[in-house]
């Protein structure tokens, strides 16, 4: 004899007889869903954008030992050793496409509501603007700044978000005033910093030595193997990244973090959430306990029983997971910024909330909707057919 399963009508329809109670678990799983894929699409938002900005064929050489460019020192003699390395292309006119930058953070007040943060300065050589190629652009309005004049060009996100860092004003780094000549655009990490020239910004801080050595590759150029030959070389050993390697490394710690909290702060709310669908279907069995003993009786099994609890509680998981969703979605592509902890420097980037994220929440939210409904369906699964028609 065929097992016949329970209607998909019948459960759908008691959601709708007991749509407030139905509403107010789906809410509890939306809240957590909700921060789920807030947190979640700051990480995504934040690993994207370093992941967007290195080029394959660009390499950076630091100071061995450095895990990032602010801990590294390279002196100007073995800067200019770097530029005439064998694996440095050339450009149309025959000049090295290599240059020594300097970094450092500076301790700069917010535009509004106070309080300092560290925000990156770069100096950089001409060669750097060819380098980076059209991955960055001025915006209108503004100028690239004059090299060997007190001038610096300013982030996008940074302009608007720190004092002194709008187009005309006056900038003072250390003790030396250098004038913002442009806003500019990058499609990565760059977005977030100052740029002057190498040698003024280098004056100003005092700090004759540049941090980095970037370069443009060869095509074919092997960076493991590189990475792997410098690094033994005793004439000058070197840690060698290319370049989307190095900012994919920049995130691990603050993308850990932001991981571990999502995932925190969703176990506790979920379990608040279980806790509310459970109540929910627990009182749902309970008032349809004559309901279960006439399904019981004409023919429906424990497994049908199950079955259409299940769906129940897994359409409640659904609701709220779409509820959710919806609730997260006007983050996306929302400003916003935090300090980067490898380099301990303000990084701005926007929420991501991608089709990834957005299947990972309906499929948690179901979850958690199955997790609150399975023991009051398996109740109800057990129940006898004329003991649950007894019931009142």
């Amino acid at each position: 004899m065929k097992r016949r399963m329970v209607p998909l009508k019948y459960p759908l329809r008691s959601l709708v007889v007991r749509w407030q109670a139905s509403i107010l678990s789906a809410l509890g799983i939306a809240m957590t869903i909700a921060v789920l894929c807030g947190v979640f699409a700051l990480r995504t938002g934040f690993q994207a954008l370093h992941a967007d900005t290195g080029k394959s064929d660009v390499a950076i050489y630091l100071r061995t030992g450095a895990t990032s460019e602010g801990e590294s020192g390279v002196s100007l003699e073995r800067v200019n050793t770097y530029k005439v390395r064998p694996e440095v292309a050339l450009d149309d006119k025959g000049r090295q496409m290599a240059a020594g930058e300097c970094y450092l953070a500076l301790f700069l007040h917010k535009a509004e509501g106070g309080g300092l943060v560290n925000v990156p300065i770069r100096g950089i050589e001409p060669m750097s603007f060819d380098i980076h190629g059209d991955q960055f652009r001025m915006l209108p309005g503004g100028r690239k700044f004059n090299f060997g004049a007190d001038e610096v060009i300013v982030g996008k996100p940074i302009s608007g978000r720190i004092r002194d860092c709008k187009l005309g004003d006056t900038l003072i780094v250390n003790v030396t005033p250098f004038k913002v000549v442009g806003i500019f655009e990058h499609e990565g990490a760059y977005r977030s910093e100052i740029w002057g020239d190498v040698d003024r910004i280098t004056a100003a801080l005092e700090r004759p030595m540049r941090q980095r050595v970037i370069a443009k590759l060869k095509p074919g150029t092997d960076v493991d193997k590189l990475a792997k030959a410098l690094a033994k070389d005793k004439r000058l050993p070197s840690k060698v990244h290319s370049e989307r390697g190095y900012f994919l490394s920049q995130t691990n710690i603050l993308g850990g973090v932001l991981s571990i909290l999502g995932t925190m702060l969703a176990a506790i709310l979920g379990v608040a959430a279980v806790l509310g669908a459970a109540n929910t279907m627990l009182a749902a069995v309970g008032s349809r306990t004559r309901e279960v003993g006439i399904l019981r009786s004409i023919g429906f099994g424990r497994n049908a029983i199950l079955m259409a609890f299940l769906v129940e509680a897994a359409l409640i998981g659904l609701a709220g997971g779409i509820i959710g969703c919806l609730i997260v979605l006007p983050l996306n592509g929302l400003e916003t910024g935090t300090m980067n902890w490898n380099t301990f420097t303000e990084s701005a980037f926007a929420f991501r909330v991608d089709a990834a994220l957005l299947t990972t929440a309906i499929v948690v939210s179901i979850v958690l909707g199955l997790l609150g409904g399975f023991l009051p369906a398996w109740r109800a699964s057990r129940m006898k057919p004329v003991e649950a028609m007894r019931r009142t």
